[in-house]
């Protein structure tokens, strides 16, 4: 991973405070995964998750044309497959990343097979209305298996993901923002406003209660009804013990906006 000024194939910027953006730099290959990114994708969540003056981060791809077209294969046929993925990260060092801080995708482009599975790994989403979105796996005797075969049938309705799928055929981010795959659909030079301006709307809010609650809302599909009125009585536990907690009631009464410590 590289700073912005320094050509690599993950740049990482903080563009304002409290907001990181994570650039998938290979755009000569439509930004496709290999052992740099996984690398650089690594290092990035886990600078987000040190640094607490972060509260999110948007993860894009360079270029007009592909936020990520998956997997390099050229990588894959010259035996350096098992180098896009990472022991703690999986598949892009990212779609099994252990992750509190919210992320944002933004698809300036297409976003196909596991540039697809990076995308429904982050917690929101814009895509450019000229953007395609799939699972193409199938097409060449694969299986989505870098989760997107089970976190898209979480993300759409059954019936349209399994048509994904099975078929292998993308559809339109016009598509897939009518049924909820993404929260919006923009022209291609406004995605990046579109993110940075989502995640300024999230780091308004006490960061501590952002993820804590996002902890739980992850975990929403997974456990019971009964586990999860558990988790939410030690997410709120934990919310009461910060110096924010006390800051949100003061500011309403003082008739000013928050100062947020993260503390």
């Amino acid at each position: 991973m590289t700073s912005a000024n320094q050509p690599g194939a993950v740049l990482f910027e903080i563009v304002e405070p409290h907001i990181a953006l994570v650039t998938i730099n290979r755009p000569e290959a439509r930004n496709a995964v290999n052992g740099a990114v996984a690398a650089g994708l690594e290092a990035a969540v886990e600078r987000v998750e040190a640094d607490p003056d972060l509260w999110a981060a948007i993860l894009t791809g360079a270029g007009p044309h592909a936020f990520c077209a998956g997997a390099d294969l050229k990588e894959v046929s010259n035996g350096r497959g098992g180098t896009l993925s990472t022991a703690n990260g999986g598949f892009g060092g990212f779609v099994r990343a252990k992750r509190t801080k919210l992320w944002i995708a933004a698809a300036q482009g297409h976003a196909l097979a596991g540039g697809l599975e990076l995308l429904l790994a982050c917690d929101l989403a814009v895509a450019a209305e000229t953007a395609n979105l799939g699972l193409p796996e199938v097409k060449r005797s694969l299986v989505a298996g870098a989760g997107g075969v089970f976190r898209l049938p979480r993300a759409l309705p059954k019936a349209i993901a399994l048509e994904m799928i099975a078929s292998g055929d993308p559809i339109s981010a016009t598509r897939a923002g009518h049924f909820g795959l993404v929260n919006a659909v923009v022209p291609a030079g406004e995605v990046l406003a579109t993110a940075r301006a989502l995640a300024r709307r999230v780091a308004v809010n006490a960061p501590i209660a952002v993820r804590e609650s996002l902890g739980v809302a992850r975990r929403a599909l997974d456990l019971t009804e009964d586990e999860l009125w558990a988790l939410c009585a030690a997410a709120g536990a934990r919310v009461r013990e910060t110096e924010d907690f006390k800051e949100g009631p003061r500011a309403f009464v003082e008739k000013r906006a928050p100062n947020w410590t993260g503390r």
